[in-house]
């Protein structure tokens, strides 16, 4: 009995013994374990010091007042004379186009044709419906009586063969008139095998003229080529030299780098100026030869006579064209006598319709020929020129497309204009900045005598209620296209109180920071997060200024392992 209570109370006092230990360790690794449940905050000082508001963003450079080269007809590019950042004067060559007329052109003489078709078939159907009238009064159609009535006491017979008698005079000279033009049509055939009136002869002098005028245009953009690749070679001659005797082994590599490709700019520069001369001396001679072929040739005997005797036929045609207007005016004013007493609708309506339709064709005609005139007067040559001095600064064709009309074909930044570049920022960064504000370019050091000014703050038209959009002009050694980081805002100024950015929070009361608070308990320090609200008097890119009930040096809050309220209990992160 003894034996068994003595190892029921040994039982006992182990359990309490180790129940005792185990609060006694909970005890003293309490604090320990809490702190792991508890969200690991990193802090930052309050300090005080200077804040440069500063806004940041990146643009392209664009022309501030952009000038298209354009031309008002679809046309074939045969090569393409400048690239962009080329500098070029009022005149320069920037485009060659193929010696063909443009598809407009050629369709409006298409439709001119079309047109002048029209107005024969029209006159054709006015000749019928009169026949038609004529034949109607002549076969007795139209009543004896109803002619008697119309005229009087003149027979009808008599009448008629005042008609007929006029109809004999028209038809042999309508005859007459074809006759001449077919033996003018003949000549001019003997004049073509002459040579003195052949098209392409007649053409080859102007052909010439215009191929020497393109060889000259190119041989002087070739020759202005040469001359600028020179001067670049030069440059980066200078440029090599002067680095070697500075010592700099980085810089004459560079240099002796950019001097091989100058070299190499000028070398093809030199072979295209020499072949430009070529092909100029070569355009030359043909342009000789085909004057000398033409004097010749117009000098002939041969050339003489036919050209003679197409001239006396062209006026003996010209006589009978008159005599036959005047007998065609004599057989309708005979007709006309009848045609305006007699109530005949169905054929006088008919002729007044083909009338009307010679009309309505014939203004068709006069259209489509203006239309003509006009594009033969805008009709560009077969190059296209600067109009004014600048930079090209885009070049939205290359070699063997067609052209749009209207479209820009080139882009000059004209001389002495300036440049500008756009970027979007909020609201509350454009309030930072004013029209007149400089800016600093990031990387300054890759660019000289650059100079850049805000010109515009306006609402984004991308994001128009929320960020702005500020417009810069720039100025300087720059050019369209390129892209600058800028930074633009108010001087540095000093602050009291300054905290990281990113310890500044915001809710529905307004934006507030979280400051750590210390208390002492029997098991250590314990730390707590406490609001304090705060406005925000000027940030940069890293910390802001801010106005707040505080002393300085607290700890504020930055980062956070877990989301952290006003209240909480926190820990320390380990600095």
């Amino acid at each position: 009995m003894n034996e068994k209570g003595n190892k029921k109370r040994e039982w006992i006092k182990t359990a309490a013994i180790i129940f005792l230990s185990v609060m006694l360790v909970l005890t003293f690794f309490s604090n320990t374990i809490m702190n792991y449940s508890l969200p690991e905050v990193a802090t930052q000082y309050v300090t005080s010091g200077s804040i440069t508001a500063k806004i940041r963003g990146t643009g392209v450079i664009e022309s501030g007042d952009p000038y298209n080269i354009e031309i008002h007809e679809s046309r074939k590019v045969e090569s393409v004379a400048v690239k962009v950042g080329d500098e070029v004067q009022k005149g320069d060559i920037l485009l060659y186009l193929e010696e063909k007329e443009s598809e407009e052109l050629k369709a409006a003489q298409k439709n001119l044709e079309t047109a002048q078709e029209g107005v024969v078939t029209a006159q054709e159907g006015v000749r019928d419906a009169r026949d038609t009238y004529y034949a109607a009064i002549l076969t007795g159609e139209i009543s004896a009586e109803d002619i008697q009535a119309a005229n009087g006491n003149v027979s009808v017979n008599a009448y008629r063969q005042q008609i007929t008698d006029a109809q004999n005079v028209v038809i042999p000279l309508e005859d007459k008139v074809a006759d001449l033009e077919k033996r003018i049509a003949d000549v001019e055939a003997q004049l073509a095998l002459e040579g003195g009136l052949d098209q392409a002869a007649e053409d080859r002098v102007p052909a010439a003229e215009k191929a020497l005028e393109t060889a000259n245009s190119r041989f002087i953009a070739a020759d202005n080529a040469l001359t600028n690749a020179g001067k670049a070679l030069d440059a980066a001659i200078s440029e090599k030299n002067t680095a070697v005797s500075n010592g700099d082994a980085s810089a004459s590599a560079a240099a002796e780098e950019k001097v091989k490709k100058a070299q190499e700019a000028y070398d093809t520069a030199k072979t295209n100026r020499d072949n430009a001369a070529k092909e100029r001396d070569n355009k030359q001679a043909d342009y000789n030869n085909a004057v000398t072929n033409q004097t010749n040739r117009e000098g002939s005997l041969a050339q003489a006579n036919l050209t003679a005797q197409k001239a006396s036929l062209e006026v003996e045609k010209h006589n009978a064209e008159n005599d036959l207007a005047a007998a065609q005016k004599n057989l309708d004013d005979l007709l006309a006598v009848v045609a305006d007493k007699l109530k005949l609708d169905g054929f006088e309506k008919g002729i007044a319709a083909a009338q009307r339709e010679v009309t309505a064709a014939q203004k068709l005609v006069d259209e489509a020929q203006a239309e003509v005139d006009r594009l033969t007067a805008e009709a560009t040559g077969t190059t296209v020129t600067a109009d004014i001095a600048g930079t090209v600064t885009a070049v939205n064709i290359v070699a063997g497309n067609t052209t749009a009309p209207d479209s820009p074909l080139v882009v000059l930044q004209p001389e002495g204009k300036g440049y500008t570049l756009s970027f979007s920022v909020t609201n509350e960064q454009a309030r930072k900045v004013n029209p007149g504000d400089r800016a600093e370019l990031v990387n300054s050091w890759r660019y000289d005598d650059v100079d850049v000014v805000l010109a515009s703050v306006k609402p984004d038209p991308n994001s128009p209620g929320q960020n702005k959009q500020l417009t810069f002009n720039v100025s300087g050694a720059v050019m369209a296209g390129q892209t600058l980081s800028l930074s633009v805002g108010q001087q540095s100024a000093n602050f009291d109180l300054i905290v990281p950015n990113s310890a500044i929070r915001e809710d529905n009361n307004g934006k507030f920071i979280l400051i750590v608070e210390s208390h002492s308990t029997p098991l250590g320090n314990r730390y707590s997060a406490s609001r304090v609200d705060v406005e925000v008097l000027a940030s940069d890119d890293t910390q802001s200024a801010i106005s707040a009930a505080l002393y300085g040096y607290e700890y504020v809050i930055t980062t956070s392992t877990q989301p952290v309220e006003a209240g909480q209990l926190v820990r320390l992160a380990d600095n």
